[in-house]
């Protein structure tokens, strides 16, 4: 039954594209945060993502059962090592851009798809034909070559990629809604967040007694995360790994351009080199993704 599907799957492409390229565009929206630390940023953003997601369970009449889901210590358990992966994985992101390495986290966010791919393999059953074989191989070849660039074994790039693809994997095996699971990450984090603001400097209550557009820009961490958030979590549960990997080169790609040409990090000829591979690799990807779909679907016609 295609034509049924089609809605739901042009649906979770469309979730899936806006929040990689929210993810994209998020370094500019860090960098006017510069004057904070970045545990300082993570913080807020954990607290206003919970105000901003409970509100909207409220709204929908959710927010009850939501909370009956806590009775559960596997759900407690399943969404609180979820909520400490990404927690870990936006506090390296974040440190990374804020210290002029946005072009080293663009490189994780390459790798990311590919272990995707790979979680999806060994998870989930998923199947690669030769042409996406090699566009796989070609895009490692890729991230290999920056591999100089970054002086060393790149552990910033290989700890996002890692994280965030096992952070797919927990999210694609929840039992619970985009909405709820997210909502249930932050409201298990908050504690941590809210005795880090109380005991950092500036403090929680100074930040909001004196509000200035740094303060609003705080408060406003919870929409720029929880949004791209909800879209991710809502794609996840609905398409192959696979697929979500390869629209996921969108985000990187994005920070990629916008740490080259805004905030003039070095583009060696590695990464002209190792820029051109990933999208030759992507481009061959898609192309074997769509042949494919062309010939399932093909039959039924």
């Amino acid at each position: 039954m295609p034509d049924q599907k089609s809605p739901s799957s042009a649906l979770a492409i469309s979730s899936a594209l806006g929040a990689f390229f929210l993810w994209g565009v998020l370094p500019i929206f860090w960098k006017h945060l510069q004057n904070f630390p970045f545990t300082t940023i993570i913080a807020h953003r954990t607290l206003w993502s919970l105000l901003i997601l409970w509100i909207i369970l409220l709204v929908q009449g959710n927010a009850i059962a939501a909370l009956k889901e806590l009775r559960d210590p596997r759900i407690i358990a399943w969404h609180l090592l979820s909520g400490l992966l990404l927690a870990g994985n936006w506090l390296l992101y974040v440190w990374a851009t804020l210290h002029e390495r946005i072009l080293e986290s663009a490189l994780g966010y390459y790798l990311n798809p590919f272990f995707n791919m790979l979680f999806g393999y060994l998870l989930f059953g998923e199947r690669h034909r030769p042409l996406q074989k090699a566009s796989i191989a070609l895009a490692l070849l890729g991230v290999a070559c920056q591999f100089h660039s970054v002086n060393g074994f790149p552990w910033i790039a290989i700890t996002l990629a890692l994280s965030f693809s096992v952070y797919a994997v927990v999210k694609k095996k929840s039992p619970l809604p985009s909405l709820t699971g997210l909502g249930l990450e932050t409201l298990l984090l908050s504690p941590i967040a809210l005795i880090w603001l109380c005991f950092s400097q500036p403090t929680l209550s100074a930040t909001l007694y004196e509000p200035n557009t740094e303060t609003w820009m705080l408060i406003a961490t919870g929409i720029a995360t929880a949004t791209p958030l909800l879209l991710f979590g809502f794609a996840a549960r609905r398409m192959s790994l696979t697929t979500l990997g390869i629209l996921q080169f969108l985000g990187p790609s994005l920070q990629f351009l916008i740490g080259w040409k805004i905030y003039h990090e070095p583009f060696t000829i590695e990464r002209v080199i190792s820029f051109s591979l990933i999208w030759i690799a992507i481009a061959l990807y898609a192309f074997s993704s769509r042949n494919k779909q062309l010939a399932v679907s093909s039959p039924e016609n």
